[in-house]
């Protein structure tokens, strides 16, 4: 077995050394199933780190051409965690994220009902004129409003340097990595000539 597999597991995952090499002898050698494994059980650890308040953190930011540029606080547990390289990278890259994909809402918590209502209401009415059957319209547009405010919320969206995995899966493996909760707050974004309301 090669330490720098070892280690390399160790900085991806961020379990424990004893853990990294028990991981690796348990999959033969095997470094993707045994990245895949941790990966897992961190998650999982970061499921219970999310659970503890974040006061600490840091505000970041992020200038795209001098056209768009985004602030975002994001949260972690202690001033420590805030310094940390793998934290100010996440924060770069959530930064980096918004400015690209231009979400509304950090989390589905953030709309509020009546925003949801009237959203629900506009494609009740279009269900309505496109003639859907009158017992599948709210099956429809259940999945319609999922579906549009899903796009719209930051955590939800596919993060843009790794499609496969949404937002919230690439905060809980730096949760995983870091050991302490760590929470978007909220975020800024302008575009040049952009009108807002």
């Amino acid at each position: 077995m090669d330490f720098k597999d070892i280690k390399r597991l160790r900085e991806l995952t961020g379990v424990g050394m004893t853990d990294a090499k028990k991981a690796l002898v348990e999959t033969n050698g095997d470094f993707d199933k045994a990245l895949q494994a941790m990966r897992k059980k961190g998650l999982t650890k970061a499921e219970k780190s999310s659970e503890r308040e974040a006061r600490s953190g840091i505000i970041g930011s992020y200038l795209h051409d001098s056209r768009i540029g985004v602030l975002v606080e994001v949260n972690c547990e202690t001033d420590f965690v805030a310094r940390n390289e793998i934290f100010t990278e996440l924060v770069k890259n959530i930064a980096m994220h918004i400015a690209a994909s231009d979400p509304k809402f950090v989390s589905q918590d953030d709309i509020s009902k009546e925003e949801k209502d009237s959203v629900k209401a506009e494609m009740v009415e279009k269900a309505k004129l496109d003639k859907k059957p009158a017992d599948m319209i709210d099956k429809i547009v259940d999945g319609q409003v999922k579906k549009y405010f899903q796009e719209k919320i930051l955590l939800d969206q596919p993060y843009i340097k790794n499609p496969d995995q949404d937002v919230a899966t690439y905060i809980k493996e730096n949760i995983a990595k870091l050991g302490e909760n760590i929470v978007v707050k909220r975020f800024s974004r302008m575009a040049l000539g952009e009108v807002t309301n």
